[in-house]
Parts: C-alpha cells; sequence; structure tokens
C-alpha cells in the first residue's frame, strides 16, 4: 500500500485544494461561483469554534483527496456535533485507503476536542463511498453515517 499523509490544509495548497474541491463538485453535477471558493477557502483559516476546517491527504507528497469538517451546537447533548463534509479522493486512488483515513483524521481531531458524534451524508447512488462508510460507521436510517 502507499504512504498516506494526512494534514491539515495550508495555504500553500490552494490550487491542488480548488482542484480537488472542483473534482468533488463536478462529481456531483454541481459547481460553486468564484465568491463561494474564494469564501471558503478564506473561511478554512479563519479562526473560531464553527469555521469550517480541512485536512489533504498526499501520496508520496501528491495531493490526491480533501475532506471538510465542522462543528456545531446540538440540542441532543452538551458537546457539539462534527459534520464531515466534502470528502473526496481521486478516482485514480479510490479503494487505497485515502478516504478511510480522512474520516479517521476527522474522528481524531474531534475526539480531542470532545467531540464524539461525527456524521455525514452522502447520495444514496454513491456505491463506492457506501461501501466505504458501511465499512466504517453505522447508517442512521436517515442515510446519514455516525462514528458516535
Amino acid at each position: 500500500m502507499s504512504a498516506i499523509t494526512i494534514r491539515p490544509l495550508e495555504q500553500a495548497d490552494h490550487a491542488e485544494w480548488r482542484r480537488l474541491w472542483t473534482a468533488y463538485l463536478v462529481f456531483y453535477k454541481t459547481s460553486a461561483p468564484e465568491e463561494v471558493y474564494a469564501t471558503t477557502w478564506k473561511r478554512l483559516f479563519t479562526q473560531g469554534e464553527f469555521e469550517p476546517k480541512g485536512f489533504i491527504a498526499l501520496i508520496y507528497s501528491r495531493p490526491v483527496g480533501l475532506v471538510h469538517y465542522l462543528y456545531h451546537r446540538t440540542c441532543w447533548s452538551q458537546a457539539n456535533n462534527c459534520y464531515l463534509q466534502d470528502l473526496f479522493a481521486d478516482p485514480e486512488v479510490r479503494g487505497r485507503g485515502v478516504g478511510a483515513a480522512l474520516i479517521e483524521a476527522v474522528r481524531q481531531e474531534a475526539a480531542k476536542a470532545g467531540t464524539t458524534n461525527v456524521y455525514w451524508m452522502t447520495h444514496e447512488t454513491n456505491s463506492t463511498a457506501r461501501r466505504l462508510y458501511d465499512r466504517v460507521a453505522r447508517q442512521t436510517g436517515f442515510i446519514k453515517y455516525s462514528l458516535q
């Protein structure tokens, strides 16, 4: 297996982040205006408890995947929830552990923040991703996955 490195996004990752996030949006047959790209990138580096954060996955120093995540309050617990968003791996590296490594990085980071409920959603037709999700998490019946 290739050496997968997961690390927080850095300012120098902008071009590769944009490439990966664009590929994610294309996968879901959507797009985002330039203003959203700019705002999202800025928010990823803005300090604050509820600002989005991100990790990038690298195989031999080559960016091959990304994930965004954010914390939010809930009425069901005193601890925040963590919503995992925009998980993506380049098609040529799928099945090599990139997605699982990104999910685990978010889980570990959430645990450091005192958050045990990490969850996400996917489209019901995303069978490739759902095979991974069914292996690492539990389906809640709402097509929502949780590491709780």
